[in-house]
């Protein structure tokens, strides 16, 4: 997970999510378009245990429907509309995005994979996700630079169930600055990169000297203002997860 020397790779956050619905295909496809590096999603567990691409507990915020994620089949699931009025979109699978990556020919594109804890269904979460992730060949890259996933999670131990599983597959502790300044709490789980927020970086720029001298990337979420952009650029962090990839793409590029 190196950074590029030209400075932050951008990372479409739920997809283009500022110009379409976060975490429909749709919102992935323009990301694509306009040119990010990689692309963000969260990942939840059905009922039956299909992993889909839902951010929040509940459905009631993003779709036509209401309840937990937890508590509903794939199938209700594929019954809801997670689009806009007059632009309707179905539920994203995580295979189904994993494949839209796997099939952009145009140059090698990042997943980031965040899973969301706690939840009911705990490690399950993760085993889950490896699976998938071998399904498609992508659990035991060459290197960890060469790996096209990335999984992330606020929690600690998600990480380290990752790392002590894939070893290979590079992994990002998402959290507050006071969580890992010192290197610690990501040294202890395995993480190869760390995830601070963009206000805790502008409180602790040092974050980022401080996480390459162990070894360890930067991935700062979520950049979305000009100034943070190039705050980011001046830190050298390697990637940045924004709603607007387009726009943060040619704020790099001038």
């Amino acid at each position: 997970m190196s950074p590029d020397r030209r400075g932050p790779l951008v990372v479409a956050h739920r997809g283009a999510s500022a110009a379409r619905p976060e975490h429909t295909l749709a919102a992935y496809e323009l990301a694509l378009e306009q040119g990010a590096d990689g692309l963000e999603c969260d990942v939840r567990l059905t009922r039956d245990g299909h992993l889909v691409c839902v951010h929040d507990r509940r459905v009631d915020r993003t779709s036509s429907g209401t309840g937990l994620v937890s508590e509903m089949t794939l199938q209700h699931l594929n019954a809801l509309d997670f689009g806009t009025d007059g632009e309707p979109a179905g539920l994203l699978t995580l295979a189904e995005l994993i494949t839209l990556v796997l099939d952009f020919r145009d140059r090698p594109t990042k997943l980031f994979i965040e899973t969301k804890h706690p939840v009911r269904y705990g490690g399950l979460v993760e085993s889950k996700l490896l699976a998938e992730l071998s399904r498609f060949g992508l659990s035991a890259p060459a290197s960890a630079s060469h790996s096209r996933a990335v999984v992330m999670s606020f929690s600690a131990s998600a990480v380290w169930r990752v790392r002590r599983a894939a070893p290979l597959l590079p992994t990002v502790l998402l959290g507050e600055a006071s969580r890992y300044l010192g290197g610690g709490a990501a040294t202890t789980v395995g993480a190869t990169a760390v995830g601070p927020s963009i206000k805790s970086l502008r409180e602790h720029p040092e974050l980022v000297d401080r996480a390459a001298a162990s070894g360890r990337a930067t991935y700062c979420w979520t950049v979305d203002e000009r100034e943070d952009v190039e705050l980011c650029r001046d830190l050298g962090v390697g990637w940045i997860a924004t709603n607007h990839p387009g726009r943060t793409k040619e704020w790099l590029a001038r």
